[in-house]
């Protein structure tokens, strides 16, 4: 396997540049299709999530991948690839798969340590599954990634360094769980985040929860699970002056909520109410950001979050996170090397069981008045003599292929020996091993080491 990855995020870009390049679900798909249809990439897996859009793919040729990955991200963002490249980071083999088990862990997250990532991960892996654009690579890679991430999360205290988005987002919007309680909230949207959202606010204290979804059924059954209601979707600015607390996340590709909807529910909001808090949390965004200019109401989007999040401090366990990223990294790499050398071990040996076979076989011509029992005997003890023969320097060579630089332990047994190319393809292409040495490539030096 040759790993690439080619993307941007909150680190990278900003949230403007972001918002603009955010993926709709048939966006993700025709994106994948369309890599999958790309010359270098065999297996490809698009992440995108509030504050990132990365895709991954296994390429046979590192320049012509991340031209062409860089060039479909853009077609399909819209955004100008002239604009987008900037911003945009890349990472391969080992390096990839340092960046992708980072993620994971909530070591690049907009807030450091929040495990809703790892879930965003599994749905990636699974969109990718359901269009089949993933093969053994892929899956392997992505389901160490998510053994790595829970890894991190069971033996370390990581989730004491940062919170979920939405608490995050919460907290900055109310100051404290504390101040939510006796509030009545609206929920916009009944996704993965927008269900998290909404559990949050009950575990808070809030004294009513209405959920809004432009499929009422999703709405009505996370309502129900929390003790809500449901109302329908068009029904969102209806319900706005009597919320306290407003966190919409959707897919939308256009405003949920413009200034002037928001500017009517303030005038309708009863005399003396609170100010009213909202939490934009969907990229791109829900909420028009001109909402700030108006009195009586608090906005808080993912822009903020972005602001407030890098001044946030780092707890000591991100430490620990990096030693088992860094260690599980190696360990990968080393599998992947090992693995690639067995198309080969396993040619040789069927290049030596062949030998043995055909000179038996001209064994039996020349000395016909053998009896079977003699000639069960010579036949076990060639083979006996040939497998103490391969046995230590095949297992020798696969030790010595795990370790970095030891990609070329291949190519020597395939030259000592005289293996038939075709015959070690044939064997890789059953079990597709997977190889690669790592290095990071970035775009340009600015954006070297970014993401």
């Amino acid at each position: 396997m040759s790993l690439l990855v080619v993307g941007l995020s909150h680190r990278s870009a900003p949230v403007s540049v972001l918002e603009r390049a955010a993926l709709t679900e048939d966006a993700k798909a025709k994106l994948l299709q369309d890599t999958l249809a790309a010359e270098p990439a065999a297996e490809a897996v698009v992440l995108g999530t509030c504050n990132r859009i990365e895709l991954y793919a296994d390429v046979d040729k590192f320049h012509a991948g991340v031209a062409e990955l860089s060039t479909l991200l853009s077609v399909h963002s819209g955004v100008g690839l002239d604009e987008l490249t900037p911003y945009l980071y890349v990472h391969y083999e080992d390096r990839a798969v340092h960046h992708l088990f980072s993620v994971a862990c909530g070591l690049d997250s907009m807030v450091v340590g929040e495990g809703q990532i790892l879930g965003q991960i599994k749905d990636a892996l699974g969109f990718a599954q359901e269009l089949h654009t993933t093969g053994r690579s892929l899956n392997d890679l992505f389901q160490q990634t998510l053994r790595v991430g829970k890894r991190a999360h069971s033996e370390t205290g990581i989730d004491k360094a940062g919170q979920s988005l939405v608490t995050f987002g919460l907290d900055r919007l109310t100051g404290g769980a504390g101040e939510l309680a006796g509030k009545r909230a609206l929920v916009v949207g009944a996704g993965s985040m927008s269900s998290l959202a909404a559990a949050t606010l009950v575990r808070a204290g809030v004294a009513e929860l209405v959920v809004a979804n432009r499929t009422l059924e999703r709405a009505a059954h996370l309502a129900a699970s929390l003790g809500g209601r449901a109302v329908p979707f068009a029904e969102v600015a209806a319900e706005l002056p009597a919320a306290d607390v407003v966190v919409s996340c959707t897919g939308a590709t256009g405003l949920v909520l413009d200034r002037d909807a928001v500017a009517a529910a303030l005038r309708d909001r009863p005399a003396g109410a609170p100010v009213l808090g909202m939490l934009d949390l969907a990229m791109p965004r829900d909420i028009d950001g001109a909402v700030h200019e108006l009195a009586g109401v608090r906005l808080v989007d993912i822009e903020d979050l972005a602001a407030a999040a890098a001044d946030a401090p780092m707890a000591a366990d991100v430490d620990a996170v990096r030693r088992i990223v860094a260690d599980e990294v190696a360990a990968f790499g080393a599998a992947q090397r090992a693995q690639r050398i067995t198309p080969t071990v396993v040619a040789l040996r069927t290049m030596a069981a062949d030998v043995v076979s055909s000179e038996l076989a001209r064994l039996d011509g020349r000395l016909p008045g053998l009896d079977g029992k003699q000639r069960a005997e010579i036949s076990q003890t060639v083979r006996r003599v040939v497998d103490k023969l391969l046995h230590a320097p095949t297992v020798r060579v696969k030790q010595l292929a795990g370790e970095p630089g030891g990609a070329g332990y291949a190519d020597a047994l395939r030259e000592l020996f005289d293996l038939d190319p075709q015959a070690v393809a044939a064997v890789s292409h059953v079990g597709r091993p997977d190889a690669g040495v790592g290095h990071d490539l970035g775009m340009n030096d600015a954006n070297r080491g970014r993401g």
